[in-house]
């Protein structure tokens, strides 16, 4: 909002206590679901995710990694495994990692993935399949960028805000 005033609040809130299994895992999936709404990009449906996220967009480690990838993996098998099937977890928690053979084994064989990221855009990347963009010196994304549909959004938002109170 260095260019305009944001019209928009959304806030988005738990408790981290990084110990077991707590709702701030789920802090990382409301922002991708919000990002997804405002730039208009569906979310690929066969990919969980499981990360806290701090206010700067980093990704942060959670409890109970291991039970929560191979629930997910359960799920997934019978449902039937595709490849396209996986979880989205935080970098930091790969030396937490202790996961069952099947799950090992199915990753090895392409038919389940795990994704390790760092930050937001790290992972929007993977449930959109779409870039997530950096700003230029002047803070504008590149074209079809899923930070650009974003930005957009909240313009057509403020230029609408302005319109009702001329109108």
């Amino acid at each position: 909002a260095k260019d305009f005033p944001l019209t928009l609040t959304a806030s988005i809130t738990f408790e981290q206590s990084y110990s077991g299994i707590d709702g701030d895992s789920a802090s990382s999936t409301e922002l991708y679901a919000l990002l997804s709404s405002l730039a208009d990009v569906p979310i690929k449906q066969s990919i969980a995710v499981t990360a806290s996220v701090n206010q700067k967009g980093l990704v942060q480690p959670v409890g109970g990694i291991n039970e929560k990838i191979e629930g997910f993996y359960k799920i997934c098998k019978l449902k039937g495994l595709t490849g396209k099937e996986g979880v989205i977890m935080p970098y930091q928690n790969i030396e937490s990692l202790m996961l069952d053979d099947e799950v090992i084994e199915a990753v090895e064989m392409g038919k389940f993935n795990i994704y390790a990221v760092k930050t937001i855009d790290e992972g929007i990347e993977i449930l959109t399949g779409i870039k997530a963009g950096r700003p230029n010196n002047k803070g504008e994304y590149p074209k079809g960028t899923i930070n650009y549909l974003v930005q957009q959004k909240l313009k057509r938002y403020y230029h609408m805000s302005k319109e009702e109170v001329i109108g």
